[in-house]
């Protein structure tokens, strides 16, 4: 007998009626994992600050000679605000380095307390400039060092420079905790407890040159990644409205990491998804599924990919505010990854019951669809036969036969020589499906003559004797099925019992 993981991963993927939400989301939201870990470096989790920037709290001591670590270190730990400075503004710039900043060496100087102390000293700001700088820097490396900044007790002096009335000084600030957010949601959750989002959000409301704008948006972002656990709730309502306001900037890093934001907030459990929607952002994420700016595009379409993971009203609202008026368009972009994702969102869509899939249908999805199996990337096929493996789970009989009409057969046969078993198993399914369909209306024979035209049976035939025991079990039950001499009446217990997921299909 197969082994009991087999069918429990398979069942993983499909949505099935009468099933409760909550298990029927797990499923219909499992097959984008491998797809988000191939995602995840996508937008940067934290940014060292390494440019010139012309300031003058940089621009007033140009040309100063160059201090060694232990000249560093003694004025750091000097009584002269003036020596204090001179000494961390030297360190900033070892820190700033574009290539191995010794990060870990000044960690371990000791210097982190003394530049948590230069954060609070309001009558030196260019001291604190320095130092916050130092700390982000050090903030961006690996999580011990930005764990040795909170800990050295950074967050909340970091939190009280966000009023600073020195520009300079408050966008350096909000980097740092950004870089500190941006770890993981340990430290998130303290930036937030320490009361930064409020005075994040009165920034980003505030008449501020752009690109001050685009490091508070960023680190917003960070504020609402992660998961387990994921932000709080009432640091969610607080963002909400503001990133509303924002997703209607101009600006292409504004716009993008407004998405990214969406993306981490959706990327959680029904209510949270509700939450978002909510605000009434659906619109413009489809808008900006059309953007040529690759930046925008990505986190748009992974957030409304996200929303409609969730309940059928939620993805109903998706498809009321013109979600597959866009994605078959997306199922064609020169971009293999966005050909990926545009699938898998459409997969759940396809996961919903038979009026999604009718739209899906009207939308005209299914040419391209079948376009990416034929002739798609395997990563971006495989997202394809999920859709095709929902579309036959809950469509109806109808819709099947549109399914095959629309030349599905060709591909997915094609596609059974694949070393991949899971997916095998799930083209023997969905054929599998299609021939029950053709049963119900009469027309298995002909059914059966286009798979056998297609090479169907000699493949299916062969794959009996697949080492993979489910793939062989399978594949025997269609040829005994559907094209045995002899046909039985019933399935045997063994065959039911593996192939829990081809039920009958009933006309709706």
């Amino acid at each position: 007998m197969p082994t009991s993981e087999a069918p429990e991963e398979r069942l993983r993927k499909f949505k099935y009626r009468g099933k409760d939400a909550s298990v029927r989301r797990q499923q219909r939201i499992a097959v984008s994992l491998e797809l988000r870990k191939a995602k995840k470096d996508e937008q940067a989790l934290k940014r060292r600050n390494i440019t010139a920037v012309s300031d003058p709290f940089v621009q007033q001591t140009k040309g100063m000679a160059k201090l060694t670590l232990q000249e560093i270190i003694s004025g750091v730990n000097a009584s002269d605000p003036e020596l204090c400075f001179q000494a961390t503004q030297a360190a900033r710039k070892m820190l700033s380095r574009e290539k191995n900043p010794p990060l870990k060496l000044m960690v371990e100087a000791g210097l982190i307390p003394r530049l948590v102390q230069f954060l609070r000293s309001s009558l030196h700001p260019c001291l604190q400039f320095e130092a916050a700088w130092a700390l982000t820097n050090i903030a961006s490396g690996a999580s011990e060092l930005t764990r040795a900044v909170v800990e050295g007790g950074a967050i909340q002096p970091l939190v009280e420079l966000l009023s600073s009335s020195h520009m300079s000084v408050c966008e350096q600030a909000v980097w740092a905790l950004g870089n500190i957010a941006g770890d993981g949601p340990e430290f998130r959750d303290i930036v937030i407890s320490s009361n930064a989002i409020p005075h994040l959000l009165a920034l980003a409301s505030s008449s501020i040159p752009v690109t001050f704008l685009r490091n508070i948006v960023w680190t917003l972002s960070n504020l609402c990644r992660n998961k387990n656990p994921c932000p709080c709730d009432n640091a969610v309502k607080q963002m909400l409205p503001v990133l509303f306001h924002l997703l209607q900037h101009e600006d292409g890093e504004v716009l993008s990491d407004t998405c990214w934001a969406l993306s981490y907030l959706t990327d959680g459990c029904d209510a949270r998804i509700g939450q978002v929607v909510d605000t009434g952002v659906l619109p413009r994420l489809v808008e900006l599924m059309t953007s040529s700016e690759l930046s925008v595009l990505t986190p748009s379409l992974r957030t409304v990919g996200n929303i409609v993971t969730g309940t059928d009203p939620q993805t109903q609202l998706a498809i009321d505010a013109g979600i597959l008026s866009v994605l078959p368009h997306l199922l064609l972009h020169p971009r293999s990854s966005i050909q990926k994702e545009a699938a898998w969102a459409l997969s759940n869509v396809a996961a919903g019951p038979h009026q999604h899939i009718q739209h899906l249908i009207a939308c005209g999805a299914l040419p391209p669809l079948v376009a990416l199996l034929k002739n798609g990337e395997f990563k971006v096929q495989k997202e394809a036969v999920w859709t095709v493996a929902n579309f036959t789970t809950g469509g109806t009989v109808d819709q099947l036969i549109q399914l095959v009409q629309a030349g599905v057969l060709e591909p997915l046969i094609n596609l059974l020589d694949i070393q991949d078993t899971k997916i095998v198993i799930i083209i023997l399914d969905v054929i599998s499906f299609i021939l029950q369909a053709a049963e119900k209306i009469s027309q298995k024979e002909n059914m059966c003559l286009l798979i056998e035209g297609l090479g169907g049976i000699d493949k299916i035939e062969a794959l009996q004797l697949h080492e993979n025991r489910q793939v062989a079990l399978t594949a025997l039950n269609i040829i005994e099925r559907y094209f045995g001499e002899e046909e039985e009446a019933g399935t045997s217990p063994v065959l039911v019992q593996d192939h829990e997921c081809l039920k009958p299909l009933t006309k709706t």
